[in-house]
């Protein structure tokens, strides 16, 4: 090869080009992980840069014969369309956060109750500091880096894979001995000293500064010219894996370790911890030391080591149960309290906000903290004029502490919280029992109109990109969208009032286009994100997947509620049956589904819109799969929550109680009432051993 590289790249056949661009790719790949990874490079900057530029120059006369792992795509590749879709084949969890000591220590007791371990079992922990950046998979089949993605709602993601191949950190192909199928998924960030030289670029363009180097990395990320990417300086570290042909080990630790053998950047500050004492020392270690890390950390993650207690375990709602992010402290700082705001939101919900002096707390300029509700501002006595100090809660939303200043002379009057809606003027109660107080006009309230459709477009529910706060106010004060069905009629009605939305300022016949085209891509909307945009109190994401599950279909889902009104008879008992849903939850949904003005904005948005129903769960190796099934009693051989996240895991449904639809009941010593009324219906009653045969579940 080395004869190779000194004949001109003109005078290269095609079966020599193919052969040197394939040895460059490996050689320049070698080369970036001596020098990014391990600090130790073996060439000059000049040699290396001339390996690049024969890259360059091959790929230039031959460009069908550019490889998808070439290290031309690490400098960037001109402007694209836009973001495709990408379904992740494992859902990426977001993790549940502890703050302090007792927290870990229950963390740990959570996993010895469900695993039912002995009290003097040992339960190792992989311990690796938390940076602050973006989760992000990366999909290799047969050693090739074929796709990339953002995690997204953790179901679906954005296809950024042209952006990934630039960051130096992830390598273009794995070795021979790696799994044929393998997801690495890691946190994409931007070190210090690159968000500082970022913002001075910014700066000198008159362009707008980004916030904190996450921000500044999202940002980057996102590009839709990866050339700009490429410029960014983005860092990879992985610390976890999606679907996989294999696995190189049975242990959380050994898996890090055959990634670092691969190429990937690990976390190498990460600890192997016996126990509670020895993650606290742990965590306590990096917080001394982390100002002084070159990229930002907001806390410690711990992961159980064994992998199959990890598949055990399982996981609730969006979250595994083998992990945690103990959070570092919130960074705070001093400020003055120069006025006190209500906002309302969609559930009519009156938030005090204090308008602070702005103030920069942890990288990031403060000027709003929540005051919570009305007890809050009493209980801390907040008023304007005060000193107060705030912080960054999970260094991410403002609230104030505490007033340091309250004994000095002249202090202002103690906050009135008002007894009306500041935007519609209607009366605003505090139901007794509750600590919020509410506007009461519902609907016909701009601000929660407002919200209301903020939150109809918001990422979690249509995800419609384009349409923020800004425009949403903007369409609803000139009276272009008032409800759902709006958004999607907005592109026919455009020009039937006065002007085009083209020649609104800020908007031009892109822009406008752009937005069209970004509604109609979020005709075809699934169930569980539809249920979740309606906006009805205390359905969030976890309570919405569970309807969506349950009822699989919208038609399915409304009869059921509209059969439950009378608040008795089968169709309320079965909605009190799923596990998970209490009397407020199933009180908030009837509520909203007798309200006709609610009914007749479905009916105007349904036909605008497709819903795609909740596939059932393939029966294909499963025994239970869409079964209805019941624990009660003592399980000797398994925890409760062990069996049920089992049972769901196998595509069965848990309930809480025996019904005509039951189809098994699981009964354990002690077993009563369930049992006997299980015998009276005639459902099948297995005990644990027979359950555990029928699932083939291992012990």
């Amino acid at each position: 090869m080395n004869d190779l590289r000194q004949k001109p790249v003109d005078g290269l056949s095609e079966s020599e080009a193919r052969d040197e661009l394939a040895a460059l790719a490996e050689e320049i790949a070698e080369h970036d992980r001596r020098y990014h990874q391990q600090d130790a490079p073996t060439i000059s900057d000049a040699a290396y840069d001339e390996l690049r530029r024969r890259n360059l120059a091959i790929e230039a006369r031959f460009p069908a014969l550019v490889r998808d792992d070439s290290p031309s795509h690490r400098v960037g590749a001109p402007v694209a369309e836009g973001f495709k879709e990408v379904t992740h084949a494992r859902q990426m969890l977001s993790l549940s956060n502890v703050f302090d000591d007792d927290d870990v220590g229950d963390f740990l007791d959570r996993i010895r109750r469900f695993l039912n371990l002995p009290a003097e079992e040992p339960i190792e922990v992989v311990a690796e500091p938390k940076i602050d950046g973006l989760s992000a998979s990366l999909r290799y089949v047969d050693g090739r880096f074929v796709q990339g993605a953002t995690r997204g709602d953790g179901t679906v993601g954005e296809d950024i894979t042209q952006n990934l191949r630039t960051i130096t950190d992830i390598p273009g192909r794995l070795p021979d001995d790696a799994p044929r199928l393998f997801e690495i998924r890691g946190e994409v960030y931007m070190p210090h000293d690159s968000f500082f030289d970022l913002n001075q670029r910014q700066e000198a363009a008159g362009r707008q500064l980004y916030a904190n180097p996450r921000n500044a990395a999202a940002g980057s990320l996102r590009q839709l010219d990866s050339r700009i990417t490429a410029s960014r300086n983005l860092r990879f570290y992985a610390y976890a894996w999606g679907e996989v042909a294999a696995l190189p080990a049975d242990t959380q630790w050994q898996v890090l370790q055959s990634m670092a053998d691969w190429g990937f950047k690990v976390q190498e500050r990460a600890k192997l911890c016996a126990g509670l004492d020895d993650m606290l020392a742990y965590y306590r270690d990096i917080e001394a030391e982390r100002a002084g890390f070159p990229y930002d950390l907001d806390g410690i993650v711990y992961k159980v080591n064994r992998l199959d207690w990890q598949d055990r375990l399982g996981q609730v709602s969006r979250s595994p149960r083998w992990a945690t992010a103990h959070k570092f402290p919130a960074e705070k700082a001093l400020t003055r309290v120069n006025g006190i705001d209500i906002q309302v939101g969609r559930t009519g919900k009156l938030t005090p906000v204090a308008r602070l002096e702005p103030v920069t707390v942890g990288g990031v300029v403060v000027s709003n903290a929540t005051l919570h509700n009305a007890d809050y501002i009493v209980e801390k006595d907040i008023r304007v004029g005060d000193t107060v100090r705030i912080q960054r809660a999970g260094d991410v939303i403002p609230q104030v502490l505490e007033v340091v200043d309250a004994d000095r002379e002249g202090r202002g009057a103690a906050y009135d919280f008002p007894t009306e809606c500041p935007i519609c003027h209607s009366h605003a109660v505090r139901e007794e029992g509750e600590a919020d107080t509410r506007c009461t006009a519902g609907l016909i309230c701009p601000a929660q109109a407002v919200e209301r459709l903020r939150h109809f477009v918001a990422r979690d529910a249509f995800d419609i990109e384009g349409l923020g706060e800004k425009q949403i106010r903007a369409f609803f004060d000139a009276g272009l969208v008032r409800e759902p069905a709006d958004i999607f009629t907005l592109a026919t009605r455009d020009g039937q009032n006065d002007q085009k939305l083209e020649a609104w300022e800020g908007w031009g016949e892109t822009s406008v286009a752009n937005l069209f085209a970004a509604i109609d891509r979020r005709r075809d909307v699934p169930l569980d994100r539809l249920i979740l945009s309606l906006g009805i109190r205390h359905i969030g994401q976890a309570n919405a997947r569970l309807l969506a599950r349950t009822y699989q279909s919208f038609d399915a889902f409304r009869t059921a509620l509209a059969a439950a009104q009378p608040r008795e008879g089968e169709a309320y008992d079965d909605l009190l049956d799923i596990d998970g849903i209490g009397p407020a939850v199933a009180e908030a949904l009837l509520d909203f589904f007798a309200e006709p003005h609610n009914l007749e904005a479905l009916d105007r948005l349904l036909p605008e819109i497709s819903v795609a129903d909740v596939e059932a769960v393939s029966d294909s190796g499963s025994p239970v799969a869409g079964k209805t099934v019941v624990f009660t009693g003592t399980l000797e051989k398994m925890t409760r929550s062990e069996a049920k996240a089992r049972a769901e895991s196998l595509g069965a449904k848990v309930s809480g109680s025996v019904s005509k639809k039951t189809d098994i009941v699981i009964a354990g010593p002690g077993a009563g009432s369930k049992l006997k009324k299980a015998q009276e219906f005639d459902v099948q009653v297995l005990d644990e051993d027979q359950w555990i045969e029928l699932i083939g579940a291992s012990q």
